[in-house]
């Protein structure tokens, strides 16, 4: 198995209107529902890209299960379930507005079940690159890291969303951490060093460098929304000629952009397992197409785009 992705599943139920209502207003909306999910999404995104892909996530026992066991199926994606029965599958609520931007309240239900037992013995000997999230708990990122630095495994943590502080003792299995800018505001904040995420992009490369050095991950990558990307490098620059350099954003007509992130980081373990050997940045230019390109679609999982696709706007 080339990539295995750890994480959660998510049936999203989504509604667009052209502006968020206000408190006590009602809005008339269009409505949609699929398969989603943090872990999930970033599945259906490595795999779209031709990436041999496995994903071990939790269900609850009910006809939400269905639906993801059958929308993996249709895709050729192999999954591990773990079946709860106590908790449901997870849901999801989000609201788009005419701008593309999202309001999002999820229930983790089911994923809050995984068990770190459950997810590291899934991974097997000679898994080359393992991902994982923060919507399952967080013993089994712990698990997950723990099993890829045993095997030799490139260890990708996207730490979202930032529910409570990553240790220490996590970071330092992680090799390749991709936040947002909010998330990144937070992982300063467990470090004792506060900024506002909303001055995150606008911030010079140098210090925007010194500070993702403070996390003592090898290689950090934060996702900037329409400000692009930034990489920062520590000793190993992973076959970049630069320490920290930034990705100028991919030019799409968004119309949704609730899946980007899950985009960028499924797309990213792909390009990696297609071309160790290749500049990093090559690999970041790669996710950072697929990012933009889901968001010219509608929906979370369902939006990710595959490989052709990325090569035919690069």
């Amino acid at each position: 198995m080339s990539v295995v992705v750890v994480g959660s599943f998510v049936q999203d139920h989504c509604w667009s209107t052209e502006r968020f209502p206000v408190i006590g207003e009602t809005r008339v909306g269009r409505f949609s529902t699929g398969p989603g999910g943090k872990g999930f999404n970033q599945a259906v995104a490595c795999h779209r890209q031709g990436v041999d892909t496995l994903f071990v996530g939790a269900l609850g026992d009910d006809a939400l299960a269905l639906v993801a066991r059958n929308f993996a199926h249709s895709e050729g994606l192999k999954s591990h379930w773990q079946v709860s029965a106590e908790r449901p599958t997870a849901t999801s609520s989000i609201v788009i507005d005419g701008e593309g931007r999202n309001l999002i309240v999820v229930d983790l239900a089911a994923n809050q079940t995984l068990t770190a037992a459950f997810a590291s013995e899934a991974i097997g000997s000679a898994t080359r690159i393992v991902l994982t999230q923060c919507e399952t708990p967080l013993a089994v990122a712990h698990a997950v890291a723990g099993r890829a630095t045993e095997i030799g495994a490139l260890m990708v943590l996207n730490p979202a969303p930032m529910h409570e502080p990553l240790t220490p003792e996590l970071l330092a299995l992680v090799d390749v951490l991709t936040p947002n800018e909010t998330e990144f505001a937070a992982l300063m904040d467990s470090v004792g060093q506060r900024i506002d995420p909303a001055g995150v992009a606008q911030r010079n490369d140098l210090d925007l460098h010194a500070l993702a050095r403070t996390l003592g991950v090898p290689t950090v990558v934060i996702t900037l929304g329409a400000a692009g990307v930034f990489v920062s490098h520590g000793r190993n620059r992973r076959g970049d000629a630069d320490a920290y350099y930034r990705v100028a954003p991919a030019a799409v007509n968004a119309i949704d952009t609730t899946g980007a992130g899950d985009a960028f980081s499924g797309a990213l373990v792909a390009a990696l397992a297609f071309a160790p050997e290749a500049p990093f940045a090559d690999a970041v230019r790669h996710a950072n197409l697929a990012a933009g390109l889901a968001c010219e679609r509608l929906g979370t999982a369902t939006a990710m785009v595959d490989r052709a696709a990325v090569l035919s706007r690069s």
